[in-house]
């Protein structure tokens, strides 16, 4: 049936730029769909506005800060308006990079499996500012045993946006000040290389499943922000080449598997509900899981939209069954 659908995007985050492509893509769906769309840049006259229009959901075209930290999460729970995707509470784990092996590792509640995560450390703005961390650089190779090149990058945040691939030592401080000009925590993180991918995983708990892996292609040594929105830099392929992870047919089956598997263990993890994306490389060995994105891109170029076509469902008909979930749900 035809809702009343508020389609939320732009803000004021470091990500307006994608959330706006994500919500017209959103948007003209939709309407191409039969619904009546609200579509709304947030801003402080948004509580009044939907209270006014009274719509009979949201959906979140937001990206970043205030867009995925459970912020309008929480808000759209209070005014009792149903909305796709998951809850305040998950955002508020999801949104910081650092909780991944914390999380996935109560989930686990002991039991063996792979770390499937780098090796990392989180470090506040206040530890720098206050507490003299700058002086103890000379422990984050202790930590990531793995040693140079390393990430960092804000604990906080998406779209590749402060991240830097740090060679030595004395390229720290400079890195650390970048990502914190985004964030108010930087993480210290192994340099991973090998097939980028990034999975589409729809549903909750344990109706969970994957919709589809996609691999990114660029000339870059990683996915950065200043490619995303622009397609000609990149080459995707959709489902992932078998022959990128394996010369053998049967070794490659196995390593899509390892990577699926690793996907939907996140999403339940955290308790992730309706959809998410979980970006994550092949190194050759193993899955490493760099995070999971509760709100993921939609525009026309983004990944989830990506792989629902090589899937052979309909963006429009894949957003109706979300819309259907959330209202069923209220």
């Amino acid at each position: 049936m035809p809702y009343k659908i508020a389609v939320l995007m732009g803000g004021s985050s470091f990500e307006r730029d994608f959330s706006l492509a994500s919500g017209k893509h959103v948007v003209n769906t939709l309407e191409q769909e039969g619904h009546t769309v609200l579509p709304l840049d947030t801003s402080n006259a948004l509580v009044e506005v939907l209270r006014d229009e009274k719509p009979d959901l949201a959906f979140l075209a937001l990206h970043g800060g205030q867009g995925e930290d459970g912020t309008i999460q929480s808000l759209l729970e209070y005014l009792q308006i149903p909305f796709v995707g998951s809850p305040s509470s998950v955002c508020r784990t999801t949104f910081n990079k650092s909780m991944l092996p914390h999380v996935v590792s109560t989930y686990r509640k002991g039991n063996d499996g792979p770390s499937c995560w780098p090796k990392m450390v989180c470090l506040s703005a206040a530890s720098f500012k206050n507490l003299g961390a700058a002086t103890a650089l000379d422990l984050v190779t202790e930590h990531i045993p793995s040693g140079y090149p390393i990430a960092v990058l804000p604990a906080s945040g998406g779209s590749a946006m402060g991240i830097s691939r740090v060679e030595s030592g004395e390229d720290l401080a400079d890195a650390i000040l970048k990502a914190l000009s985004y964030d108010d925590e930087v993480l210290f993180e192994e340099w991973v290389e090998g097939v980028e991918v990034a999975v589409g995983v729809i549903g909750t708990g344990d109706d969970a499943k994957v919709l589809g892996i996609v691999e990114i292609c660029t000339e870059e040594r990683f996915f950065k922000t200043e490619v995303r929105l622009e397609p000609e830099l990149v080459e995707y392929y959709c489902p992932v080449r078998k022959e990128s992870l394996s010369d053998d047919r049967i070794e490659a089956d196995s390593i899509v598997k390892q990577i699926e598997d690793a996907a939907l263990e996140v999403h339940r993890s955290f308790g992730c509900r309706d959809l998410s994306r979980v970006d994550l490389y092949w190194d050759g060995k193993e899955v490493k899981v760099l995070e999971i994105n509760v709100s993921p891109g939609m525009s026309e170029f983004s990944l989830l939209p990506m792989v629902c076509k090589a899937s052979g469902k309909e963006f429009g008909t894949l957003l109706n069954e979300l819309l259907d979930t959330a209202v069923a749900r209220k």
